[in-house]
């Protein structure tokens, strides 16, 4: 099973344009009189403060990428590895540029990592990969939240949800992903003629979206083990066509990689709790 992971020419990867120098230049993280940006609410804002860290910059990775074309047999299931894999380093070189502008502002981390797909009208057969977030340093500057590699972790949890986690005694990793693009058959038409008006499994569907979900579940895992974390939360597995067609299908698997702090550098049982409040209203 090819994993299809750290593909990219490093220099390639963290190539960043000169406009984000001169942007990240004036934010707190790498001026001390210069502003901080973010996409946080101003809830997350405050709880962020709270768990001991700031915000230093929001930091945009990007790849425009034109996935090439890769035809399956009409009646078999099979994965399409030349689209997989262009999905792999798209994603890759977006994220790997996002953590290059956080490496820019020495940030522990970085939180609400959101990665998407768009499309431009003049490039109808290309695809925009952004990968988006806020950098944040911990107030103590220790480094000890930091990925094991000594950079900045990527997540996508929620301030919440990542406070939640830091009063657990753990930390982020990565925002790790696998994916796979599958070919499912198609069904022939006596097979098709058999089966109307009859309650049966499609087993061939069955057994084709199985194996790609497995395939990008068991390279999401892969991802985690390779970051040296204990364990993935906030699993999610999306499906797509894109741009291939009805048969050409992609399963993202998606999750944030995490570890287990040092107690030392947990959260003391003293500080506060965030709190769920339910109104009343209808």
């Amino acid at each position: 099973m090819p994993l299809f992971g750290n593909q990219q020419n490093q220099a390639t990867a963290v190539w960043e344009p000169k406009a984000a120098d001169g942007r990240l230049a004036q934010t707190a993280g790498a001026n001390p009189a210069g502003v901080f940006t973010s996409d946080l609410s101003v809830s997350e804002y405050v709880l962020l403060g709270e768990a001991g860290f700031e915000p230093l910059g929001f930091v945009v990775g990007s790849s425009i990428y034109h996935v090439g074309l890769q035809v399956g047999r009409w009646n078999q299931n099979t994965e399409l590895q030349v689209l997989t894999q262009a999905m792999y380093n798209a994603r890759e070189l977006a994220m790997a540029r996002m953590r290059a502008e956080a490496d820019h502002l020495a940030a522990d981390g970085i939180v609400g990592v959101n990665l998407r797909m768009q499309m431009y009208a003049w490039g109808q057969s290309c695809l925009e990969f952004v990968a988006t977030g806020t950098a944040v340093r911990h107030l103590a500057g220790r480094g000890a939240h930091r990925a094991p590699d000594g950079r900045a972790f990527t997540s996508d949890l929620s301030a919440q949800d990542f406070f939640r986690l830091l009063a657990a005694g753990a930390v982020p990793v990565a925002f790790v992903l696998g994916t796979c693009v599958y070919h499912i058959a198609h069904q022939g038409v006596m097979q098709s003629l058999r089966q109307t008006g009859q309650n049966q499994e499609m087993l061939q569907f069955t057994q084709g979206v199985y194996e790609a979900r497995e395939l990008a579940l068991a390279r999401m895992q892969a991802e985690a083990a390779q970051a040296q974390s204990s364990g993935i939360v906030g699993v999610s597995v999306e499906v797509a066509n894109h741009v291939w067609g009805e048969h050409a299908t992609e399963f993202l698997a998606t999750g944030t990689a995490v570890r287990r702090l040092a107690e030392e550098h947990r959260m003391p049982d003293t500080s506060p709790r965030p709190t769920f409040t339910l109104g009343l209203d209808q």
